[in-house]
């Protein structure tokens, strides 16, 4: 049997030339991917200390002496009204679309995985439809609906906006992990004379609450890194964080946008390795990777 904590096992006896040489060339397809999709996020990091006002490399910088770094840009974001409002707002939206998304994601998604429903596949497609559709045309068509029934340039607008980009991940992540879920542990529940609400608390989300947190976790990080729907839908007393930045790239070139950039980018990290442990936790409880 392979085993693949001994260096020396690690191709079977079977293995042709051709199959060595692609393990390694696989590994360095990878890598070079890897490379390519995060260098550019690598060199926002150094360049968010810079100690001048541009978005490059001072040659202090690159001879690795002290005077070329700061923390100023930080400074600025921290102390900065501008910066701390928008701030403020993307705390304030994204926390609340993010409860609507999971609210009603995790309900059409129970919904959805019943056999009986009918026409359940294209109402899948129906209600996953804002992760497919460009985000233009669907910030355009919140536009003008929003427009017409008084929700443009509100608060109340802005969150039903990022909640219908939330909803279709949590349905995704929720509905992956009823795949697995048992239907007789409900039948039982409802033997012994639980009801359905009773049933779905006591029971039901327990086991597919990774997959209710791993969607929330997702919505949150789509409604706080959103901007071109909160620039159809929003107003100016409603600037979020990407949205401040959008205007700094576009009014006045800022390296606090980089320090900015940093924030976020740490923030995703941390989320999206919960995110991972959670996978790996509903896994684990459904059997399908040993503890």
């Amino acid at each position: 049997m392979l085993s693949w904590a001994d260096p020396m096992e690690r191709f079977p006896p079977y293995a042709t030339s051709w199959d060595k040489c692609w393990h390694y060339l696989f590994r360095i397809i990878c890598a070079v991917v890897f490379t390519f999709l995060i260098f550019p996020i690598l060199v926002i990091l150094p360049l968010s200390f810079n100690a001048g006002d541009y978005f490059t490399f001072s040659p202090e910088m690159l001879r690795l002496d002290p005077a070329g770094y700061s923390v100023r840009h930080y400074e600025d974001f921290f102390f900065n009204p501008d910066w701390q409002v928008a701030l403020y707002n993307s705390f304030r939206i994204a926390p609340v679309a993010t409860l609507l998304a999971v609210s009603f994601g995790t309900l059409a998604a129970i919904g959805l995985s019943q056999s009986h429903v009918p026409f359940r596949r294209v109402i899948m497609a129906i209600m996953i439809s804002p992760m497919i559709v460009p985000l233009i045309i669907s910030a355009a068509g919140m536009y003008f609906f929003y427009s017409r029934v008084g929700l443009q340039g509100t608060y109340l607008g802005v969150v039903l906006a990022h909640a219908a980009l939330g909803i279709p991940f949590v349905i995704i992540t929720v509905t992956a992990t009823l795949s697995g879920f048992d239907r007789s542990l409900t039948r039982a529940s409802a033997n012994l004379g639980a009801g359905p609400v009773r049933t779905f608390f006591k029971v039901q989300m327990p086991l597919i609450l990774p997959g209710v947190v791993s969607g929330a976790l997702f919505a949150f990080i789509t409604s706080f890194d959103e901007v071109v729907v909160v620039l159809f839908v929003g107003s100016a007393g409603l600037k979020t964080l990407p949205w401040e930045m959008f205007n700094g790239l576009r009014e006045q070139i800022s390296p606090t946008i980089l320090a900015v950039a940093t924030i976020l980018v740490s923030i995703s990290i941390l989320l999206l390795m919960t995110v991972e442990l959670l996978r790996r936790r509903s896994e684990r409880l459904r059997g399908v990777s040993p503890a």
